[in-house]
């Protein structure tokens, strides 16, 4: 097996445990979820783009539904970057929401025009940016709370790896009402020491396992769009070489199983809920039966504090399998699409359009 920590983007996914627990000891949970309860709403929407959107809707599946002392909390709810700048008149309108922002650059096309619409039809609405880049729109533009991630997160590989993973905890923190706020250093720390054990594990595993001709991510819940992220991992890493699909457990039966082929490895990532495994562990049979060619993988993963956390401890494994393939198809793992001028590490190409009421 080669030298993966010449790439940039290796050495980013190791070091998601320091910035873990670096992170933790500074967020300020309390204060932020003051200011969270002061701007009296009843609907959080987490937006972004790509990678930064799936943080949203991981978000919202783990957190639905939430009650804290018998009472419901503000409904989260994903909205990406992309749907609200294509359509501000059939988003922004109504009684205010909490807009959520999650950008790495900060600077993407979608993030300026989420700015802009917002600026436009709903000024009165408050915003909680969170981004990885001190210097950005984000960052630095009037009229929101800002949190701004150690520079450690902001990535300079292709791919969202520590940034995807600290934003996610970050947001989760604030909104999973459910741990004291006291308690979220800790809550970090504990996750820093779990990946920490696993990350020497993920690395053996992705070095002795073949390099397949498609490959598929499963779960139900939270866990559905952490595989929406680790498929978009590998597909990215790869430069569409692996082409990968991602679905939740139940639903993956409705047609999406057609993408299966003899040549297709399967990662299915099991719920820490025993009712929710049950139809894991269903599924789970139904593949080795039917499959036989197919390497179907169910990574042991802790889940000390549900499916929510774990999430990025489940998708630091695809992380670790991305780079381990891109690197075995003699890709730039930190630029898998140099000099094809198609994908860049902040979207280019996006025209955005003038906004009025």
């Amino acid at each position: 097996m080669t030298d993966l920590t010449r790439h940039a983007t290796f050495r980013e996914i190791l070091s998601q445990p320091a910035i873990w627990r670096d992170w933790g000891a500074r967020l300020p949970v309390a204060d932020l979820r003051r200011w969270i309860a002061q701007t009296d709403t009843d609907e959080v929407w987490l937006c972004g783009a790509g990678t930064s959107a799936y943080i949203g809707d991981i978000l919202a599946a783990g957190l639905e539904g939430q009650q804290v002392d018998g009472r419901t909390g503000p409904r989260l709810r994903s909205v990406p970057t992309t749907d609200i700048v294509a359509r501000p008149r059939a988003y922004l309108t109504g009684q205010p929401k909490l807009i959520v922002s999650f950008g790495r650059s900060g600077n993407s096309a979608e993030s300026l025009g989420l700015l802009d619409s917002a600026d436009a039809f709903a000024p009165h609405w408050p915003r909680l940016n969170i981004t990885c880049n001190a210097a950005s729109a984000l960052a630095t533009r009037p009229g929101a709370r800002v949190i701004t991630l150690p520079e450690a997160t902001h990535d300079q590989g292709f791919a969202m790896t520590s940034s995807f993973s600290t934003m996610l905890l970050t947001a989760a923190a604030l909104f999973d009402t459910t741990l004291p706020a006291d308690q979220a250093a800790n809550r970090f720390q504990t996750l820093a020491d779990a990946l920490a054990t696993l990350l020497p594990a993920f690395t053996a595993q992705a070095g002795s396992a073949r390099l397949p001709a498609r490959a598929v991510f499963l779960g139900s819940g939270p866990l559905s769009f952490a595989a929406r992220e680790a498929a978009l991992k590998v597909m990215e890493l790869s430069a569409g070489q692996i082409p990968a699909l991602w679905d939740s457990t139940l639903g993956f039966r409705h047609g999406p199983k057609s993408f299966t082929t003899p040549d297709t490895d399967l990662w299915l990532f099991r719920s820490a809920d025993p009712n929710t495994r049950a139809y894991d562990d269903d599924l789970l049979a139904e593949l080795c039966t039917q499959f036989p060619g197919s390497t179907v993988t169910t990574p042991d993963i802790p889940h000390p504090f549900g499916d929510l956390w774990s999430a990025p401890l489940y998708v630091a494994l695809a992380q670790i399998l991305a780079v381990t393939w891109s690197d075995a198809l003699g890709l730039n793992v930190d630029d898998p699409f140099a000099g094809q001028g198609t994908l860049t590490r902040v979207v280019s190409g996006v025209k955005l359009h003038p906004v009025t009421p």
